[in-house]
């Protein structure tokens, strides 16, 4: 069987790969580009455990095969922080101990950037909705609905400095 050869823009870098025709883009991220922060729970799309956003679209990396990548944007959870500085969803998962084993953290690290890419002020109820794709098995949901209500906080926040700067120059 002969590989495919993929063309992406991966977490803002050019990247290349050549794949199998039915490797699935979570094995591509994982296994060719050593982007390992996506995690296979279920291989079914169950779980979210695997979110990422493929031009902005939040899918789960378990059921795209990495061929069908070829010229899109692919976002996983290594580029949410900027550097060395964290984005806000993962400060405030931190900060509201939204986590424990960290199985399903990035995915709903993705899901809740998803979430607040297109959504910037969501209710309890959006959030709750936005991540309903996304299963833990170790925390109870309200510290992880918390941490995205203080990050979207934080984000309109830093959105508001930014405008602002903006017009004074």
């Amino acid at each position: 069987m002969s590989g495919v050869h993929v063309s992406a823009t991966v977490n803002g870098d050019e990247a290349e790969f050549v794949c199998h025709p039915g490797e699935t883009l979570l094995d591509v991220l994982r296994n060719r580009l050593g982007l390992i922060g996506a995690k296979e729970g279920c291989g079914t799309g169950d779980c979210g455990a695997c979110s990422v956003t493929v031009d902005g679209q939040l899918v789960c990396s378990c059921l795209v095969l990495g061929a069908e990548v070829e010229g899109r944007k692919v976002t996983t959870v290594e580029g949410l922080a900027d550097g060395n500085t964290l984005h806000p969803l993962q400060d405030q998962f931190i900060e509201h101990a939204a986590l424990q084993c960290g199985i399903c953290t990035p995915g709903f690290l993705v899901a809740a950037k998803a979430l607040l890419d297109r959504n910037p002020s969501p209710s309890e109820e959006e959030i709750r909705f936005a991540l309903a794709g996304n299963l833990c098995r170790c925390t109870g949901y309200d510290k992880i609905v918390r941490a995205v209500d203080a990050a979207a906080k934080v984000v309109r926040k830093q959105k508001s400095r930014q405008k602002k700067t903006a017009r004074a120059r």
